[in-house]
């Protein structure tokens, strides 16, 4: 049972911390307030850090909560069975985290004014992370050989389901003045101008010194040492931090470390396959070169 993983609606969960009786409850009985904000992510695509983020911007970038709080009570995962209590119980405006595909999300936040943040992330970048969090995080089944796993993933056959459904899901709501979605690499490459985004989104006015406050706890090195942030409270029979920590490098493009150039094009053309429809380009998509255009009459 430990490493035991059951269906919900075709999505593969791990049951020790979650389960069939939870995910209903979630998705059916969960009643979503207004004032709700939802960090919403796939597995391993920068979840925690925009926890810290957002509990940052709530504080005005005081970081006195998320020094003294843990970031699983501050942005619980509603999903999970201690979650659920903790977001229920939570006093509002709640901040919730969640990885759940759209299909699977509270009903009632569909006709609610709560807002979705949605971090998307280099997808071979979250493969080489997933891979890494499934050796400690103990609730998962062994990864096994990293090309074993790459099918895996690339066929959806890991808990939350399918990167790409995911993703191609929650980008259906693009539009919605409650729905919000930056990427990962946008963190990384101007955090400052991401909070000033977010904080925008939010209807949240942050002056010079709170926003400062928010960018410098908010780094990748402030979370590592800070232990209400880092993961090393929690308990050894989840996560295993003895060979790797949960916050392993934060950066982006280590997956060209860890990919050889068959399972890179491999990953590429699953990639193209499953995204192509979907109108929209990301940080880490290649831009084609254009065609020239025909020469026209008289031109020489």
């Amino acid at each position: 049972m430990f490493k035991e993983y059951f269906q919900y609606k075709g999505i593969s969960f791990p049951r020790l911390i979650y389960s069939e009786q939870g995910l209903r409850e979630v998705e059916n009985e969960f009643q979503v307030r207004d004032d709700d904000v939802f960090n919403v992510t796939y597995q391993k695509s920068g979840t925690v850090w925009m926890l810290e983020i957002l509990s940052l911007i709530h504080s005005n970038g005081d970081p006195s909560r998320c020094r003294t709080v843990p970031n699983w009570d501050r942005g619980p995962w509603y999903e999970t069975i201690l979650g659920l209590q903790t977001a229920r119980s939570n006093q509002p405006p709640r901040l919730i985290s969640s990885h759940l595909p759209i299909q699977l999300f509270a009903k009632s936040f569909f006709q609610s004014k709560a807002k979705v943040l949605y971090t998307v992330r280099n997808p071979k970048d979250v493969f080489v992370s997933l891979y890494h969090f499934a050796q400690i995080f103990r609730p998962y089944k062994e990864p096994g050989q990293l090309d074993q796993f790459l099918e895996q993933f690339l066929e959806g056959d890991v808990p939350f389901g399918s990167w790409f459904d995911h993703v191609k899901g929650w980008m259906g709501l693009r539009g919605h003045e409650n729905f919000f979605w930056i990427s990962y690499e946008e963190l990384q490459q101007d955090l400052r101008g991401s909070v000033e985004r977010i904080c925008r989104f939010l209807g949240k006015q942050l002056d010079a010194r709170a926003l400062d406050g928010v960018v410098e706890n908010a780094s990748f090195q402030a979370m590592k040492q800070n232990k209400m942030s880092n993961f090393s409270l929690a308990p050894r029979f989840l996560l295993d931090q003895t060979h790797s920590s949960f916050l392993r490098k934060g950066i982006a493009g280590d997956w060209k470390n860890q990919l050889t150039t068959a399972q890179s094009e491999n990953f590429d053309r699953v990639y193209r396959e499953q995204m192509q429809g979907l109108d929209l380009s990301f940080p880490w998509d290649e831009t084609s070169p254009q065609p020239s255009p025909p020469p026209t009459p008289g031109s020489s």
